[in-house]
Formats: C-alpha cells, structure tokens, sequence
C-alpha cells in the first residue's frame, strides 16, 4: 500500500470504525456527552440518529472503551429479531445461553440479573445499533424492560442508534408511550466545510502525518463538494485520491488526483445525490432555530450580565468547552456540566456530573423545574430564568423602585 510513500504507520481513512481516528466534532462531541449521561441518569432513553456514514458506530465503539469496569454492556447490532429471539440476544451478551428458554422465563432471568447487578453497585447500558429496523414489537419489549426498578431508580440504561428512520417510527401512533420515555435525542448531521478540513487533517495526524500536509489545499473544497461532509464518504474519496497520488510516485495529493479519483468512484456532486442528510452547519452558519419561545436565562457574573439567551424547544447544554450550546470559560465549570431541558410547558435544569455541581438558594440540585426568576449557581456564575409563556407579574424595576418612594 501508500504508507512507506506517504511516510505514515497506519491506514488513515479506513471504513471500520476505529476509536482512535474519532474527530470530535461539535455534533460528535454533544452526541458523545448525550450518551455519557446515561451512566448519571436512569430515567429514559437516549436517541441517537444520523445518516449511513455519519459516525454513529464510531461515537459508540469511544463511549464502550472510556466505560469503567463498574459497568455491564449489551451491545445489539443485529436487530431484524422477533420479540423473543432480540430477548435472548440481550441475555447472550450478558454471559447466558438462553436458546432453550421460553418467553417468560427470558424475562425472568433478565429480571433477575438487572436487579443482582444495581445490588452489587455495578450500572447496566443496553445500546442497539440500527434501531430503524426493530420492529413495533420489540421497540415495546424494549419500553417494557426500561420499566424494570428498584424502589428508587431504574436499573437498566438504553442507548438507541440508527438512521433517520427511526424518528419517523418513533414519531408513530403506536409508540407514543416509548417516546414519553426519550429523555434526550439528537441527530448527527453532517460535517461543515470547515469540520471537514479538520477531520482529514486529523486522521492523517492520527496516522503519523506529524504536521506534514499530505493533501494540496485547493483538494479540500472539492472534497468537501464531492461528499457533503459525510465521514464514510470523505474517508473512500480521500483513500481513493491517495491511491491516485502513489500510482504517481507522488508523496502529496492533488486536485488532479482527487478528479481521478472520482471517475473512478463515478460520484456526482453531493448535492445532485438522493440523500436526507440535513447539512446543519455550512461555512459556520447555524441552521435557524425553530419553535416558539418558553423562557429566556441570562448569565451573569459578579453582578454583571454576560449574555442572554432564549430557550425553545430542546436541550441547551452548557459548560467549559466550545463543544457547548453556551460555553462558560471558567475552571470552576465542567466541561459538559449542566443542561437546559425545554418543553413547551416545562423547563428543567440537570447537572451533568460536574464537579462543582450546581446550586439553588443555597443548596446543590441534581435537577430543578425552573420557574420564573429562578436563579441557579454554576461555579462563579449565576444564571437567571425567565417565564417567557405567560404575562409576568413582576413589575419594571424603575415602577416599582417610585412606588416605593410614594410609600416613604
């Protein structure tokens, strides 16, 4: 292969998903720390979606090897199953041989060991790859084990990935009540132009690049034209083009060799193609919020407001890193340490595990249902909410500042 020509140790733009090529980027990071609140909260599932190539399987593969050994895995990719064949599946990654077992005792038996594991202070995750293909059937077996408990908290934590599809059967009539139970879900877009550079720059540098730019740098807007961004499609783009450049003798890849490339991969541009992929960060820009108003929080510091920010439909995740939906630069801050959950009749604030954690009228929440004039301490910060839903009763600082004068 090109390696010894290119003067790298390693494939760079393999197809198998591998740890440590993960680039983080913005999305990949917020879906990261999306999956890692599972081991801190029990009560619902988390919903990860993204096209084919996008780098779900990836996002996984790094959350199993950063887990501790106090947590147990099920991890399910194959998922076109009956009810009672994906039942005994799970119990097959649990160490059993469950082939024998009728419905019932299946449930027994994973009953039994869900409670023996919360007993012995370790934490179970079942995460299934591909859910877009489980059928209505066993997406309710799935809601029905999410029901197990002690007589404090659930004892089991579900991850669901797939592709788009799945928001469209969640969204059905008949898994309302499944999707009661998602507590957080976000989709994994595609990479901006800019995410894009960075992401070819950085498996290089994984693959000991140490610096070198192996790819001319009017090759990237192409690549970028070619694969919208999507991980799978810029990694077969990027090898092919590196082929193109070894048959040459050359150690660096060219616009020339990019356009080789796509003759021989018979690619369109990205944009002529048939594809869903919602590109929700071009050149920098964010894609529009959507959603009516609920509230607004301002964060402040020392007195001094720093920023004001609405709050619609979503989550709003803050911490340290620029990774977050608003980022507080500050040591005392975690670097994913609390989120904003909105709904168009609820807002909830949750700490993320954060070290400092966070602190209403004095004393530390896990999680609070904020309500008008609410203010939470994060840190060295504070952060003020407002009801945005319904007329406020309190009156404008300078009015109520003159009747107090009248008064006196």
């Amino acid at each position: 292969m090109y390696l010894e020509q290119f003067k790298l140790h390693e494939l760079p733009f393999r197809l198998s998903p591998d740890p440590q090529f993960l680039y983080l980027s913005k999305q990949h990071a917020r879906a990261k720390a999306y999956m890692e609140s599972t081991i801190w909260f029990t009560d619902g599932f988390v919903v990860i979606t993204g096209e084919i190539g996008a780098g779900k399987t990836t996002l996984i593969e790094t959350f199993l090897r950063e887990l501790g050994p106090e947590v147990v895995v099920a991890q399910i990719n194959q998922t076109q199953l009956s009810p009672t064949a994906f039942l005994q599946t799970v119990l097959v990654q649990f160490g059993f041989t469950p082939f024998d077992m009728k419905k019932p005792e299946v449930l027994a038996t994973l009953n039994q060991f869900l409670t023996e594991q919360h007993v012995a202070g370790r934490k179970v995750v079942l995460i299934i790859d591909e859910a877009q293909n489980l059928s209505y059937r066993v997406l309710e077996e799935i809601r029905m084990l999410s029901g197990i408990e002690t007589t404090k908290e659930k004892v089991l934590r579900i991850i669901l990935a797939g592709q788009p599809e799945l928001n469209d059967k969640l969204n059905s009539r008949e898994l309302i009540q499944l999707v009661q139970r998602v507590r957080l879900r976000f989709h994994l877009a595609a990479l901006s132009s800019a995410e894009t550079v960075s992401y070819i720059d950085h498996r290089l540098e994984v693959a000991g690049s140490q610096g070198r730019r192996i790819f001319a740098e009017d090759t990237y807007p192409t690549i970028f034209r070619y694969t919208g961004g999507v991980p799978r499609l810029v990694n077969t783009l990027c090898d092919t083009s590196m082929m193109a450049a070894f048959g040459r003798e050359s150690d660096v890849v060219t616009a020339e060799d990019v356009t080789a490339a796509l003759r021989e991969l018979q690619w369109v541009e990205f944009n002529a193609r048939t594809n869903r992929m919602q590109l929700l960060q071009m050149d920098g820009e964010t894609a529009p919020e959507t959603g009516q108003t609920v509230g607004r929080i301002l964060l402040a510091s020392g007195g001094a407001t720093i920023v004001e920010r609405e709050l619609k439909p979503g989550r709003l995740v803050i911490g340290r890193t620029p990774d977050n939906d608003l980022q507080i630069d500050s040591k005392f801050i975690s670097r994913h340490h609390c989120q904003i959950v909105t709904q168009p009749d609820s807002c909830l604030i949750e700490d993320l595990n954060s070290t400092n954690g966070i602190f209403v009228k004095s004393k530390r929440v896990r999680r609070h249902n904020l309500n008008d004039g609410d203010v939470v301490v994060v840190g060295q910060h504070e952060i003020m909410y407002m009801d945005e839903r319904q007329p406020r009763n309190r009156q404008p600082l300078e009015t109520a500042e003159q009747e107090s004068d009248k008064r006196d």
